[in-house]
């Protein structure tokens, strides 16, 4: 199979005020070589696809960079844990920032939110993997302090997750939330499917979090990835699906 420009993804551009100097993107499931419940753009190598299918999305990944740098891969495990340096090896993290142009981050999701960080000057970005377990574990707090920056001077934005309305969630989850932080009780509304159980807002949780740690420039969070057929969803998909890559880099 060739690297023929129909195969190339279809992208998503953040809609954010980052510098030139940020290049950042998430891919949908529309164009690209995967098959059948893959189709069509799934660089993730755990999920059960085609390995020569999932090697050349991730060949045209690269070229969507326009360079010559590599692509920081993670093995993630819904933690807190951020990587600062490149490795040919996926180091077990849910996040990643570069502090210079020698890789770009990357994070892989289907209904998990992949949130995406710059600072104002353009000189370091990040990524995290944000299902409801990192977000609660502090993934975005980890985040922030690798970036090493003042949070105010930092943008942030909230790529494809699933919205409120298609994601129920047991009273454990509402309880990982408001147990510590009370005011997250407006994230979570009762369930009309099931007594006990609520429907959780990923991106109300999100920007909670990031507002308490000072982080004001936030945009992005209008997608659902349950309800649109352009995105990979492991819910609406019962488990069997690719994922979505999100990436970003300094130019």
């Amino acid at each position: 199979m060739s690297d023929a420009l129909d195969l190339r993804p279809t992208l998503i551009l953040p809609d954010w005020p980052a510098p030139e100097t940020v290049g950042a993107f998430v891919t949908t499931r529309e164009t690209g070589p995967s098959q059948d419940e893959f189709a069509a753009f799934n660089a993730a190598d755990h999920v059960g696809d085609n390995p020569e299918h999932v090697a050349l999305c991730r060949r045209l990944l690269e070229k969507e960079l326009h360079d010559e740098r590599p692509l920081l891969w993670l093995n993630q495990v819904h933690g807190a844990r951020v990587h600062q340096r490149y490795t040919d090896q996926p180091p077990e993290a849910d996040a990643a920032v570069a502090l210079d142009r020698d890789y770009a981050c990357v994070v892989l999701t289907a209904d998990c939110l992949p949130v995406f960080f710059c600072d104002w000057r353009g000189e370091r970005v990040g990524l995290a993997h944000a299902g409801w377990r990192g977000l609660a574990g502090g993934v975005l707090e980890a985040t922030v302090g690798a970036l090493a920056t003042p949070p105010e001077e930092l943008y942030a934005w909230l790529g494809p997750a699933i919205s409120n309305a298609q994601f129920e969630v047991g009273p454990e989850v509402q309880r990982a939330f408001v147990g510590v932080h009370p005011e997250t009780v407006d994230a979570f509304e009762p369930s009309p499917y099931r007594l006990g159980h609520f429907m959780a807002d990923l991106y109300r949780l999100a920007r909670l979090r990031l507002e308490r740690l000072g982080v004001s420039h936030i945009s992005g969070g209008h997608f659902c990835t349950a309800c649109e057929p352009r995105f990979y969803s492991h819910r609406r998909d019962e488990g069997r699906t690719g994922r979505m890559s999100s990436v970003i880099w300094l130019r």
